[in-house]
């Protein structure tokens, strides 16, 4: 491995290469900016990636000229830029991402990573963002680091021995860091019927937001909960200071917070750093329906954009704009149907800020079928909550209808009637 300046290290990447940069709070900007500082001299740069923070130079004039985005997941820094120029998506479940690369479907020629130093033996760490990590270092013909002291060091998969990394710069600031905001009562309403539907011994997977933090925030005197997720962030902490969290009933690494990225803040983060109680995974692992369905009353809690009348979920565009991505949701949702005992949740509130209705007639033109009306379960807003697996459609209308908004429930029934009766 060769130490060397940011500028150096990204000469490795030529016009025409397709480059896989690390995400999350691992997302490795010094390296991003250095390229982009190459722009005049590079042309049809690919890039991929799933959710990233910072700046996403390449994004923006005059570097978007050099570059184009294939995102696997998009976030917001580059959501103008994929939904239109010279950026696009791929549908893709993150089970199975790794299958593109190992497959050589998308062929990588250089992998952009984010590494704690190497410890006495040689390892590095890819810290909290292992997700499609691995197989993406495993398979790019060159690997180039950024060495953080700031990175923690997890246990689990996500280690990289110093003898495969072609090119390496030194920095020293903090990762990125999400923080918490206020949950609205509302919010609270929203985490109240879903924790009413979490028992005691189940094995949880949530997201990052504040309906997850506000589902979190009441099971204080849940026993035996058990973490299996994609990612993980502060609102599991106080569950495992108190007791709560405990893993034991758990059939697949019990005992274990078994994730394959966590975003936080620097108190989620010192907490990771070389805890043996977290056991970072790939996403093949994590999010391998077979492996989820293995441990007892897996409740996933996911979210949702919208969700029409009979059940059909968009969770990833608004409209034909694409909004995230497929992610992980059906990969948990299957999963914990098929647990034992096992609940998949939708949360959401029943209307947006601007009081449009987030329960509709029909999706959006152009939207994207997330998860089937045949996957789902359970949907939770500030109303209530109802089950509509085994129901026909118009009973999941009029189940539905019974948590939307008060405003819009009228117009729904009227629709429904339409669809049903016209």
């Amino acid at each position: 491995m060769k130490i060397t300046s940011a500028e150096e290290a990204v000469q490795i990447v030529q016009s025409g290469n397709r480059v896989f940069f690390q995400g999350a709070a691992m997302t490795p900007n010094v390296l991003i900016d250095a390229l982009c500082d190459r722009h005049i001299e590079l042309s049809d740069v690919e890039i991929v990636s799933i959710h990233t923070e910072g700046e996403a130079r390449y994004t923006q004039a005059p570097c978007n000229e050099s570059f184009r985005l294939n995102s696997l997941f998009v976030g917001g820094n580059v959501r103008q830029f994929v939904n239109g120029f010279k950026g696009d998506y791929v549908p893709i479940f993150l089970s199975e991402i790794h299958l593109l690369f190992r497959r050589k479907i998308i062929d990588l020629d250089v992998a952009f990573i984010q590494v704690s130093p190497p410890d006495k033996h040689g390892y590095c760490s890819l810290g909290v963002s292992v997700d499609v990590t691995l197989p993406a270092i495993e398979m790019a013909k060159k690997v180039v680091a950024q060495i953080n002291p700031r990175v923690p060091r997890t246990h689990g998969d996500g280690i990289i021995h110093i003898n495969q990394i072609d090119h390496a710069i030194e920095v020293n600031q903090p990762i990125h860091e999400h923080g918490q905001t206020e949950i609205s009562q509302l919010e609270l309403q929203i985490g109240g019927h879903v924790a009413s539907l979490i028992e005691d011994g189940a094995t949880l997977q949530m997201g990052i937001g504040n309906i997850p933090n506000a589902v979190l925030s009441k099971l204080g005197n849940h026993k035996r909960l058990g973490i299996h997720t994609e990612m993980f962030s502060d609102g599991v902490l106080p569950l495992i200071e108190q007791g709560v969290v405990t893993g034991e009933d758990k059939k697949v690494k019990q005992g274990k917070v078994v994730s394959c990225f966590a975003v936080g803040s620097r108190k989620l983060y010192d907490f990771i750093d070389d805890n043996p109680l977290c056991h970072f995974k790939e996403a093949a692992y994590t999010n391998d329906t077979a492996v989820i369905r293995k441990n007892p009353k897996v409740t996933a809690i996911n979210s949702a954009i919208e969700i029409d009348i009979t059940g059909q979920v968009c969770a990833d565009t608004i409209g034909s704009r694409q909004f995230s991505g497929v992610g992980g949701q059906m990969d948990f949702i299957r999963g914990a149907s098929l647990s034992e005992g096992g609940k998949p949740i939708f949360a959401m509130s029943s209307a947006t800020n601007k009081g449009v209705s987030k329960i509709v007639p029909y999706l959006k033109q152009g939207a994207g079928v997330t998860t089937t009306r045949a996957h789902v379960h359970y949907v939770a807003t500030e109303h209530g909550v109802v089950d509509l697996y085994g129901k026909n459609l118009q009973q999941r209308a009029r189940a539905l209808i019974s948590i939307a908004h008060p405003d819009h429930r009228e117009v729904l029934e009227k629709a429904a009637h339409e669809r049903f009766n016209g």
